[in-house]
């Protein structure tokens, strides 16, 4: 039994290292299978309507294109604005640091009890930001090889239903789960992506409407982070409400802080949920621990796949019995006790019959 478990210990952390050691070659075949996902129920769609295979890829890759060239060109002169301002920034939240610091002081706070705040640097926030939005940039440097990559990958996925039905026909009885698998996974991107978008479209509008710089930025931000739950809101939210007290006040800092607030909690605790109904949540744990690991294997890109990668898993060991208890693991408090009640009522029925 030890002896079993060492084993797979090592063969995962193997893996793991080998992961790490291609970084630059994973990264964008895990974008085009995100990707790839997103596309397929568009792709079944105009089949559907009569189109031919090849010419809905074709479409499909047209739009990704002229989408990552908008985004790119978004990104690009957005990002270099705001590095050539970032020394502005931090100094100017350096000396809004002075003053809460000295109001402090003249409230009676010592400076053994400041310590604390000393170590909270906030204007690091802003260079923090800077560099991981510079990092995105492997969305642009390989495009080419996302592209190709996504190409073969639509045309898998449309062969993929044929495979399917010709392994039923052979009697492979697990056909039904591998549809149950695509078609959660499927359903639960095409419906983060929804309120993603109206996530990053709402933030947009409230921040452009109160002057702050960069409101598409933070918008896409707010969008690409939003596949993140609770933990990705938060940290999307940190440089805009910073800037917004740099260079509005606090009056402003705290109306952008309520319309992140206002946002996340409309979408995403009473919208998403209504979308997608129970067993798609994550534990609040499981989120940060899998967007701490892959951001450590894959770094920044890592962090924004964390909980789709770990959401594909959950919702693929739900379907089997033999690893369903580890799907109930990974989600939410409510889910297990959803699932517990519903358990009890059989049990109630199977008694009283």
């Amino acid at each position: 039994m030890i002896s079993s478990f060492l084993i797979n210990l090592a063969a995962f952390i193997v893996i793991i290292a080998g992961i790490k050691a291609c970084t630059s070659v994973i990264v964008p075949f895990l974008l085009a299978a995100f990707f790839a996902v997103l596309a397929s129920p568009i792709l079944f769609w105009l089949r559907k309507k009569g189109l031919p295979d090849w010419l809905s890829i074709v479409f499909l890759i047209l739009i990704f294109i002229l989408m990552e060239t908008g985004l790119g060109a978004l990104l690009g002169t957005s990002v270099a604005e705001f590095t050539r301002e970032l020394p502005v920034y931090q100094q100017r939240l350096g000396a809004i640091y002075g003053q809460v610091t000295e109001f402090a002081k003249k409230l009676g706070f010592t400076d053994v009890e400041l310590a604390v705040l000393k170590e909270l640097d906030v204007s690091k926030v802003m260079s923090f930001a800077a560099s991981t939005l510079k990092s995105m940039g492997v969305l642009i440097t390989n495009t080419f090889v996302i592209i190709l990559t996504l190409i073969f990958m639509l045309l898998e996925a449309g062969g993929m239903i044929y495979k399917i039905e010709a392994l039923n026909s052979l009697g492979f009885r697990e056909t039904r789960e591998l549809k149950l698998i695509m078609n959660g996974i499927n359903n639960f991107f095409a419906i983060k992506t929804f309120t993603s978008f109206l996530t990053g479209l709402l933030i947009w509008l409230g921040l452009m409407i109160q002057g702050v710089d960069f409101p598409a930025l933070w918008g896409v931000c707010a969008f690409a982070l939003n596949f993140i739950p609770t933990i990705g809101s938060i940290i999307a939210a940190v440089p805009a409400v910073l800037l917004a007290l740099v260079k509005l006040g606090f009056g402003h800092c705290l109306i952008t802080l309520t319309i992140y607030i206002v946002v996340n909690i409309a979408i995403g605790n009473i919208l998403e949920p209504r979308l997608m109904g129970e067993g798609v949540g994550l534990s609040p744990l499981v989120i940060f621990l899998s967007m701490a690991f892959w951001g450590w294997v894959l770094g920044p890109v890592g962090m924004f796949l964390s909980v789709p990668i770990t959401m594909s898993l959950k919702i693929a060991m739900g379907v089997n019995k033999r690893t369903k208890w580890l799907a109930v693991l990974l989600g939410t408090n409510s889910e297990a006790e959803a699932l517990l009640k519903r358990s009890n009522k059989v049990d109630e029925g199977s008694g009283s019959g």
